[in-house]
C-alpha cells in the first residue's frame, strides 16, 4: 500500500491558466501558480550574463534544457520579475500538452519549491484533460517513472474529479477554465468520451475581450514594470514612465492580462438575460483604479464580456476581435454545449444527468453564471427535464474543485489498491497505463 497515514500522496492539476499542487486529504492545494513560465534564449543573452545568473539562480538548473540552451523561469515571483529578452511561454494547447521540457520545469518547482519534498517518496495524482491521447498518458507515465522516480501514479480525469468533490458519481461537468470550456458527462465515475463537447472560449478569451474593447475607449494598460510612482505631496502621486526596450512582445502581454483578468474578476457578471445594446447602455458604471493611479469607469462591459460564454458571435462586436468567426469557427454557447452533450449520452441517464449539472473552473466562478446556465437550460430543455445547475457556494471549492477532488480520491482507502506502481511499471512498461487507469 502505497497511501495510507504514514506518506500522503502529491496531487497536481496543471490547467491551462494555473497549476494547483498540494498534499492528499488536505481541503485546498498548497501551492497555486501560473502554468505559463518565462524563457530567455541564451543566445540573446550575453555569455557573461549567464555565469552570473547561475549562482544566484541554482533553482533553476535542472530547468536549463540544452534545447537551444533556454533558461525556464517558472512560478508568479520569478515571471513578476522584468528581463530582457523574456518570452512567456505555454506547455499547454488546446489542454493538451506541447512542450514537455515546460511541463518537467513546471513539475519541477512544484515538488523542489513550493512542497518541498522528494517526489521518489510520493504518489503522485495527477489530473488529465478528458481529451488526452494515449501518447500523452504514455509520456507522463515515463518522466514521472524514469525522471522523479515515483512510487505510484495515477491518472485521473478532470471531469471525474469534479464529481467527486460534490460527492456524485454521475454528472455533466461544465469546466470553464482559463484556456478553454469543456462540458463532459460522467456516469459511474467514467467519462463518456463520446459525449464530450468542448469550445475554446475560456477565461482568457474573455480577458482578451476586455483588453479590446478598454482599448478602444481610449484606456491603455499600462503593465506594473513599466512606469514608477512618486509621491510629491502626502497622498499624491506622480507617474513616471520607465521604458525597457528589449521587453517582448509576449511578457508585455502576459503583465497586461494580469492586470485586465484582475478587472475582469472584479466588476464582470453574467446577465440575466442576453445582452442587448439598448437595454444596458444606461447601466451605472462602476470605477476600477489602474495600478498606474487612473481610475477608469466600466460600464455595459461588466455584462457584454461575460455573456461571450453563452453566445459567442458577440465577440464580433468588439472592436478589434472581428477576425473571431475565422478563429472559432465551431464555437458554441455553453446552453447548446451542454444540452448537445446530454443528448449524445444513453436515453435512460438523461434525466440524471440534466438534474446535476456542475459548475467548475475559474471562469465558472463569475457571478450570477449559475443562475443564468440554469434559466437558459430550462427553456431549451425537455419539458420533462428537471433542470439543475450545481456550484459550491464557495469560490475557491470552484476554481480548485478539480484538484480537491483528487485530493478526496487519493486519501481514500479503498483507492490504494488502485494505484499504477512503479514495479508494475517496470515490468509491463508505460502502455500499462492504459489499464491500470481507463
Amino acid at each position: 500500500m502505497y497511501g495510507g497515514d504514514e506518506v500522503s500522496a502529491i496531487v497536481i492539476d496543471l490547467g491551462s491558466h494555473t497549476c494547483k499542487a498540494g498534499y492528499a486529504g488536505e481541503d485546498a492545494p498548497k501551492a497555486v501558480f501560473p502554468s505559463v513560465v518565462g524563457s530567455i534564449d541564451q543566445m540573446d543573452a550575453d555569455d557573461d550574463n549567464e555565469n552570473n545568473d547561475s549562482e544566484t539562480n541554482n533553482n533553476n538548473v535542472d530547468s536549463n534544457k540544452p534545447k537551444g540552451k533556454r533558461r525556464l523561469y517558472v512560478g508568479s515571483q520569478a515571471l513578476g520579475l522584468r528581463r530582457d529578452h523574456m518570452e512567456v511561454l505555454s506547455p499547454l494547447k488546446d489542454g493538451v500538452v506541447v512542450d514537455w521540457d515546460i511541463v518537467d520545469s513546471i513539475w519541477d518547482h512544484a515538488f523542489k519549491e513550493c512542497l518541498l519534498i522528494d517526489p521518489k517518496e510520493h504518489p503522485m495524482l495527477l489530473a488529465e484533460p478528458s481529451s488526452n491521447t494515449q501518447q500523452q498518458r504514455e509520456r507522463t507515465a515515463e518522466l514521472m517513472f524514469e525522471k522523479y522516480k515515483v512510487p505510484a501514479l495515477f491518472l485521473a480525469k478532470n471531469a471525474v474529479l469534479t464529481s467527486f468533490a460534490s460527492g456524485r458519481a454521475t454528472s455533466v461537468v461544465v469546466d470553464s477554465g482559463g484556456g478553454s470550456t469543456t462540458v463532459a458527462p460522467v456516469h459511474d465515475g467514467y467519462v463518456l468520451q463520446k459525449a464530450v463537447s468542448s469550445s475554446p472560449i475560456g477565461g482568457e478569451f474573455l480577458t482578451d475581450c476586455l483588453m479590446k474593447s478598454l482599448e478602444s475607449k481610449g484606456i491603455v494598460i499600462k503593465p506594473r514594470y513599466s512606469f514608477k510612482r512618486k509621491e510629491i505631496q502626502p497622498g499624491v502621486f506622480q507617474t513616471l514612465d520607465i521604458d525597457f526596450p528589449y521587453t517582448t512582445e509576449s511578457y508585455k502581454l502576459y503583465s497586461q492580462r494580469v492586470i485586465a483578468s484582475d478587472i475582469k474578476e472584479c466588476v464582470c457578471r453574467a446577465p440575466d438575460t442576453p445582452y442587448d445594446e439598448s437595454a444596458y447602455s444606461n447601466v451605472p458604471m462602476t470605477p476600477y483604479e489602474l495600478p498606474d493611479g487612473q481610475t477608469i469607469e466600466i460600464g455595459a462591459d461588466r455584462f457584454k464580456i461575460p455573456d461571450v460564454l453563452f453566445y459567442p458571435p458577440l465577440a464580433q462586436t468588439i472592436p478589434g476581435m472581428d477576425n473571431f468567426a475565422d478563429i472559432f469557427p465551431s464555437a458554441r454557447g455553453l446552453p447548446q454545449m451542454v444540452i448537445e452533450s446530454i443528448n449524445r449520452c444513453d436515453v435512460d441517464i438523461r434525466k440524471e444527468l440534466f438534474g446535476s449539472i456542475l459548475l467548475a473552473g475559474g471562469t465558472a466562478s463569475m457571478q450570477q453564471l449559475k443562475e443564468r446556465l440554469e434559466k437558459d437550460l430550462l427553456e431549451e430543455s425537455p419539458q420533462a427535464a428537471r433542470v439543475k445547475v450545481l456550484a459550491s457556494g464557495n469560490a475557491t471549492e470552484r476554481r480548485f474543485s478539480v484538484w480537491i477532488g483528487g485530493s478526496i480520491l487519493a486519501s481514500l482507502g479503498s483507492f490504494q489498491q488502485m494505484w499504477f506502481s512503479k514495479s508494475e511499471y517496470e515490468e509491463h512498461g508505460a502502455s500499462y497505463i492504459q489499464r491500470k487507469c481507463p
